[in-house]
Parts: C-alpha cells; sequence; structure tokens
C-alpha cells in the first residue's frame, strides 16, 4: 500500500519540488497558470509527499545522506568505519563541503528540498478547514525537518525560513536554538492535539497511508524525543512534556514511521543509504564496514542481531560490485573495522596495523538484506520510543517502570527487523533470553538505556540520530581515535560548522549566529542543549 501511493505521486510530486519552491519569484504566475495548478485546484497532498520523499535524501542521488548521514555521523559515532580516503568523519577532519552538504545550496540539501515544500503545505493549508488533518500533519513534519537541522548545526533559519513568497525575506534571521526548540514543542502538541480522525483523508501521506490515530502516535512519540534533548539545558521542561505523552506515544512496531523507497525511480526515490552503500558512486562497497566498537559490543552481549546485521566476505574483490553468494552470517566469525584507519603510508593509521587484520573481505559488511534501493528509512520508531520513556521513568519516576519500558524497547529493536527483509525475523523468545541475560539495572540504567539507544539506531542507520543522543548523554562511553593532523584535538565532533557560503548569501545573520555559537563555529563548538 505504502509502495503503490508512493508511485502515484512520485511524478508530481518532483514536479512541485522543482517549480512550486516558495521562494521562487514567479510562484505566482506558475500556480495561476489557467492549465497548471492554481489557488482553487491545488491539491497539497501531493507537495506533503515530496517533503516525506526528501526528509530521507536529496533528489541528487544521495548528497546528503552520503556526507552527513554516512561519511560523518556514522563514522564519528563508531557504527561504520571505512578507510576510504575523503570519509573525514572518523579521523575528525572537516571538509567543509561535507558537513555543509545536509543544509545544502542553491540546488539541493534541506532548506531547498525539504524546508521550501513543507512550509508551502503549512501556508497553503492554514485555515481551510477542508485540508485540517493534511496542515496538521504539516506542521508535524516541519517540526521533524528544522529539529534535525537545529541538532546538526544549532542556532538556524527557521521563523523565516522558506517564507520568500509570503513575506519577501529572502535572507532570513537565525533564530536561536532555544527559541527553536520552544516553538517546536508547542507546534507538535497543538498540531498532534488537533488531528481529527473524522476529518480530511490524508492521501498524500507515503508513512502511514493517511492514518491519523498513528499520526497521534507519531506526534506524541516526536514530542518526547524533542522533550528529552534538553534534560541537559531546561530539566523541567523535558520532564513537562514527557508527562504530557505518556500513554499516547506509539504501542508496537507496527506504529514505526517507515518509508519504504521505491526501485523504478532510478536514483531519485531510491533508498539513499543503499546506494552509496552499494557502491553506486565509488568503492564503498568494498571498503565500508561495521565498526570494531558495534560488533563487540554485540559479540560481548550474544546479540542475536548479529547474525541479521552483519556478514563476511561479502565482496570478494575491490574492482566488482558483485556480490559473493556464499558470503558467511555467522555471528562467531564477525569482526569489525578500526575506527581512525586508512589506506596510507603510515603504519600506525594503516588498516594493517590492526592486530586482527587478516584482509578487507573478513571485516563485517552491512548485510546485503539490509541495502536495498527498495528498502525502508527508519525515520521514528516504537524502539527508540519506549527507551526514551524508559530514561524518563529511570530519571523521574514517570509514566511506569523503567526496567518494563527498557524492555519493551529492546525487544522491539530485535523483532523489529522484518521491514529490511523477511528473513531478518527475529522470534520474541529469543529476544526474551537476551534480556535475561542482559537484564535492566537500575544502578547503571542510563547507561544501559543509551547504549540500546545507540546500537538501535545505528542498525536502523540514523546515524544523525544516533549523534544527537550520544551527544545528549555522553552514552555508551566512545574511546576517541587518534589520526594525524585532526581538526579537534583528538575530541569527537559535537556539531557541523555553518556553510562557508553563507557568509556571501546571508552575511550579517550568519556572522552574529557565528560568533555566538558556544565554543566556535568549528566542529568542537557545541548547540545549546548540548550542555558540558
Amino acid at each position: 500500500m505504502r509502495t503503490n501511493i508512493f508511485k502515484q505521486y512520485t511524478a508530481l510530486m518532483l514536479i512541485v519540488l522543482f517549480f512550486g519552491a516558495s521562494c521562487t519569484k514567479d510562484f505566482k504566475d506558475i500556480n495561476t497558470n489557467p492549465v497548471a495548478y492554481g489557488p482553487s485546484s491545488f491539491d497539497p497532498n501531493y507537495t506533503l509527499t515530496t517533503a516525506q520523499l526528501t526528509y530521507t535524501g536529496s533528489i541528487d542521488f544521495s548528497y546528503d545522506t552520503w556526507r552527513g548521514n554516512l561519511i560523518y555521523c556514522s563514522t564519528m559515532m563508531q557504527g561504520l568505519s571505512t578507510v576510504v580516503s575523503y570519509w573525514a568523519g572518523d579521523k575528525y577532519m572537516l571538509n567543509e563541503g561535507y558537513t555543509a552538504a545536509y543544509w545544502g545550496n542553491a540546488a539541493v540539501g534541506a532548506y531547498i528540498e525539504q524546508v521550501r515544500p513543507i512550509v508551502d503545505v503549512v501556508e497553503f493549508t492554514k485555515g481551510q478547514q477542508k485540508y485540517n488533518n493534511v496542515h496538521q500533519i504539516a506542521r508535524i513534519w516541519k517540526a521533524l525537518i528544522f529539529a534535525r537541522l537545529t541538532d546538526l548545526y544549532g542556532d538556524v533559519p527557521y521563523s523565516q525560513a522558506g517564507q520568500g513568497y509570503y513575506t519577501s525575506i529572502f535572507n532570513p534571521k537565525y533564530d536561536s536554538q532555544q527559541a527553536i526548540y520552544t516553538d517546536l514543542l508547542k507546534e507538535v502538541e497543538e498540531a498532534t492535539n488537533a488531528l481529527n480522525s473524522s476529518g480530511d483523508k490524508v492521501s498524500g501521506d507515503v508513512i502511514y497511508k493517511g492514518d491519523i490515530e498513528k499520526w497521534k502516535r507519531f506526534g506524541n512519540s516526536l514530542l518526547l524525543r524533542l522533550a528529552m534533548r534538553l534534560v541537559k539545558i531546561d530539566e523541567t521542561t523535558a520532564k513537562n512534556y514527557a508527562t504530557k505523552v505518556i500513554g499516547k506515544t506509539m504501542t508496537s512496531n507496527a506504529d514505526d514511521a517507515i518509508l519504504m523507497h521505491d526501485e523504478s525511480g532510478a536514483r531519485v526515490t531510491q533508498n539513499r543509504n543503499s546506494q552509496v552503500l552499494l557502491g553506486d558512486g565509488g568503492q564503498e562497497h568494498f571498503y565500508v564496514k561495521w565498526s570494531k566498537t558495534i560488533i563487540d559490543l554485540m559479540k560481548n552481549t550474544a546479540d542475536p542481531r548479529l547474525g541479521k546485521v552483519a556478514v563476511t566476505k561479502l565482496y570478494l574483490s575491490d574492482g566488482s560490485k558483485t556480490q559473493n553468494t556464499s558470503f558467511d552470517a555467522n555471528p562467531l566469525v564477525q569482526k569489525g573495522m578500526p575506527n581512525g584507519k586508512d589506506l596510507s603510508a603510515v603504519p600506525s593509521q594503516n588498516v594493517s596495523s590492526d592486530p586482527f587484520y587478516t584482509s578487507m573481505p573478513d571485516y563485517s559488511s552491512p548485510s546485503p538484506n539490509m541495502l536495498k534501493r527498495n528498502g525502508p528509512t527508519f525515520i521514528l520508531t516504537y524502539a527508540q520510543t519506549e527507551l526514551l520513556l524508559a530514561e524518563a521513568a529511570q530519571r523521574w519516576n514517570i509514566g511506569g517502570s523503567a526496567a518494563t519500558h527498557f524492555n519493551n524497547g529492546v525487544k522491539a529493536g530485535i523483532t523489529g527487523l522484518v521491514p529490511y527483509d523477511a528473513s531478518m525475523a527475529i522470534a520474541a523468545g529469543t529476544a526474551d533470553t537476551y534480556l535475561l541475560a542482559n537484564a535492566y539495572s537500575s544502578g547503571t540504567g542510563l547507561q544501559q538505556i543509551n547504549t540500546q539507544y545507540w546500537l538501535q539506531s545505528n542498525i536502523q542507520m540514523d546515524f544523525y540520530e544516533t549523534w544527537s543522543n550520544w551527544r545528549r548523554t555522553g552514552f555508551p562511553t566512545l574511546i576517541p581515535v587518534v589520526f594525524a593532523g585532526n581538526a579537534t584535538n583528538g575530541t569527537i565532533p559535537r556539531r557541523f560548522p555553518y556553510p562557508v557560503e553563507e557568509a556571501a548569501k546571508n552575511g550579517a545573520n550568519y556572522r552574529a549566529a557565528s560568533a555566538a555559537v558556544i565554543g566556535g563555529d568549528r566542529l568542537t563548538g557545541r548547540v545549546w542543549w548540548d550542555k558540558q
């Protein structure tokens, strides 16, 4: 069903993306053309589909996903590891073009491909009762989009962003992250409460197919995630909003927010992580592996997911993208690649310095069942939500037992791999056995909860979320790499610097925002909620 809706709207949503942007100066002419859509005939459902798709990656192949989610976040967080020379993340090197990719430029990136269409939906549907549910879902999706932007960069254009057509402001101010989070919490709460199951049908929704009850649970789960970001900087607000959503969040893996991709759309609608890791743009298929950190953790705890997500000998030649059908999924032979290694002539940095090195195919690759062009992008899941509820219970004694929520979250993560492939199913009894061997303890509760959150988000390949939650909690304890010439004095980066082209495009606002960054506009600076 999701796929059918997705295919139905793909062609038109791309037209909307290119020609319906809110800052386009001839927007009015385009949308009042008698043979085109106009104010009386335009259906905002199409643009909603666009915004949902582009949140999962740029229409320009994997522009932001490749650079932001994979090159930087996945390796900084020691989920993945690679010796590919331009993967700067786990070497803590600054490539300004890569750290700026998620923000984007004049053609691609979040502000062009995500913010513009979702702002158009919100503005177009405002005050129109016939589009009430579309409007409320768009408000929630807009909050999701801006939450990631501000988590990556800190203060960003928010209140005036994407408003060029409506306000003629083409150089938007940077709002403080504190102000952004205050508004995000308000928007998600109001929009979720305003959803009406008896109201208008949301036909362009490729996440839940217009299921309003699922959207309510998504909204409340997102509200919880936003609230928990604030535990270090504003614990009172965090607890207040966490309390509000108790009993209203996702109830099972069936509530997971997932976008299933479509292989028929060439590079436009395929899964972006898979495109990169299958080697569409280079040699990533052969040289990107699971990190030693994550493989060792799964082996040491006998995690049943290990035999599903990792394989050795998937590729036997660095030149061929043909997968070896005799790959080895035996958990006992899985071996993670250490982070911070390359193929250089520096002995200590070359991957051959790993005492366990034998050959590249012997390191564990993500399972081919996870890397499909029509595979899922996980956006927010029941497993993550239950782990956040476990933390809220542990911190504030609200919402029931921390151990119960922890068990629910871990079990959901173990049994929730089926969207990747039916062969990745793990029985509930197997998850129960794992939990007996790795029982929750209140004394180490926060560490256990957030280590599982790190593990779950890595397996979902949402490395943006892995990085944000690690910065928020400090768990798991990751040992920084030592790499010559790094840009952080050997510490794990805390934020992405602003794009340098902002100095020319939005100079005064950019300079004020840069000067306000805690620790400076660099990889070691900190966003507002990342209090030391």
